[in-house]
């Protein structure tokens, strides 16, 4: 029984073809296995920016709270440090170093006196642009897009 060489040829093609699906099924295994992965990763990453952004929210409301409470106490203090420098009694009361202090206090704006207390404008600037409301998105449609 004598195989003819196209019946040869033939069988041949059909392995090397059957192998092919083989490493192409595996191929295809390992990817669904990356993507699984992959996925399973960015779930977690998606959780860690959700925590992110609800703390910046967190910190940006205490800190407007606290900036608000500042502003409160500089005027409290400018109205104390006015009230001194227009009593005559406030003068009798303090020293003359005393009042030469507030004297100075008084004539500048409260708040660059107190400037080198907080921190230099350039860090707060620089802060507050990244912790500005403005530029965190909340906005999902980016991941909806990238999803689809």
């Amino acid at each position: 029984t004598a195989v003819s060489p196209d019946y040869i040829r033939i069988a041949r093609c059909f392995e090397a073809t059957r192998q092919r699906c083989c490493r192409l099924e595996q191929d295809g295994r390992r990817a669904r296995e990356q993507l699984a992965r992959v996925e399973a990763e960015r779930a977690a990453l998606e959780v860690k920016l959700k925590h992110a952004r609800n703390q910046v929210e967190v910190e940006m409301k205490k800190r407007h709270r606290a900036e608000a409470e500042l502003e409160k106490q500089e005027r409290k203090l400018q109205l104390v440090l006015e009230l001194l420098m227009r009593e005559p009694w406030g003068s009798e009361a303090l020293s003359r170093e005393q009042c030469s202090v507030l004297s100075n206090l008084a004539g500048w704006r409260l708040g660059a006196a107190l400037a080198p207390i907080r921190r230099s404008s350039a860090a707060n600037e620089s802060c507050q642009s990244l912790l500005s409301h403005s530029d965190i998105s909340y906005d999902r449609t980016e991941d909806d897009v990238v999803r689809s």
